[in-house]
């Protein structure tokens, strides 16, 4: 897949495009909602004989429309959001830098400038899709804005258990830790990446050795608990329990938020080492205990509920 950055004003720097297949719009998160956007824009190129392409922005446009300043957390920042993209077998991604001065183009200027001039042959965008200034282009003046260079499908609304699968709703059900629920929205369970850095070292003290992992803090991170979670470490995939929270165990005066894994079976020095954590389901809240007996007690029971969770077949492995 190539990768291309466009900016306003466009300056393709006499780089020719072939016929493209493109599907449009932010997809953050690339749920199954966006991969119908996205395949549908892959079959018609293959029907067409043309290349696929899928044209996203970056930042968010809430960053720049926004009346105040604002840190946007994603469900897939932008590079996991590039492979995901890339793993649905698109030729080309091209990134729009979002600013002011884009979002101020008139729906006409934004297609003359920003589909055709890319040889766009075919446009895909969801029903709900909105491009030019105030959003004030629509699916339904794109006919009029094509001046008849192009033709487009237009992908209406997927749903799961009869409600909009949305950024949204993903957004909502993450913030509320209902992390087991995603597959049926993203395809796939959420996952973050992040940095092991030193922590206080305490877990090995008691048997349970931790990464503590530093996430990307454009990430969305689950609220306060414990999870059991599939973890990456270099290149494989270990079972295991993270713990989010401020370990009130230790801390009277509550910590800096931090998220610590520990891996079952797993004995290896992986300090400044990059982790991607998948968030299978929420097990329980974070709480105090008395003593570190009773907090050894509950660390098995929780790695024993995590051992049994993992040991029914999953339908997303």
């Amino acid at each position: 897949m190539e990768v291309k950055k466009l900016y306003f004003p466009l300056n393709l720097n006499n780089i020719e495009l072939p016929p493209l297949s493109m599907a449009l719009g932010y997809f953050d998160g690339v749920h199954l909602g966006h991969q119908k956007v996205i395949l549908e824009a892959k079959q018609q190129a293959a029907q067409g004989e043309i290349k696929s392409a899928v044209m996203t922005f970056d930042p968010h446009p809430s960053v720049i429309l926004g009346k105040t300043d604002q840190h946007v957390q994603y469900i897939t920042p932008l590079e996991e959001k590039i492979k995901l993209i890339e793993q649905l077998g698109i030729d080309y991604l091209f990134i729009v830098q979002f600013t002011p001065e884009f979002a101020n183009l008139l729906p006409q200027e934004f297609i003359d400038q920003f589909i055709i001039e890319l040889n766009v042959k075919h446009v895909v965008a969801g029903f709900d899709f909105s491009y030019g200034r105030m959003g004030k282009g629509t699916m339904e003046t794109l006919p009029f804005h094509s001046r008849g260079q192009f033709t487009y499908s237009v992908v209406e609304k997927f749903t799961s258990d009869n409600e909009k699968v949305s950024s949204t709703r993903i957004r909502k059900y993450l913030k509320e830790g209902r992390t087991g629920e995603l597959p049926h929205l993203l395809g796939r369970f959420y996952t973050t990446a992040g940095t092991v850095i030193h922590g206080d070292k305490r877990g090995r003290t008691i048997g349970f050795p931790t990464a503590n992992c530093e996430i990307n803090e454009e990430y969305i991170v689950p609220p306060v608990g414990v999870y059991a979670v599939r973890t990456l470490v270099n290149e494989t995939w270990y079972h295991g329990v993270c713990n989010v929270g401020y370990k009130p165990t230790f801390n009277e005066n509550g910590a800096k938020l931090s998220v610590e894994v520990h891996l079952f079976d797993f004995d290896q020095d992986i300090y400044g080492k990059n982790l991607q954590v998948e968030w299978r389901i929420f097990l329980r809240k974070e709480q105090k205990f008395s003593g570190i007996s009773e907090l050894v007690s509950q660390i098995n029971t929780d790695k024993q509920n995590a051992i049994n969770y993992f040991n029914k077949p999953q339908n997303f492995e």
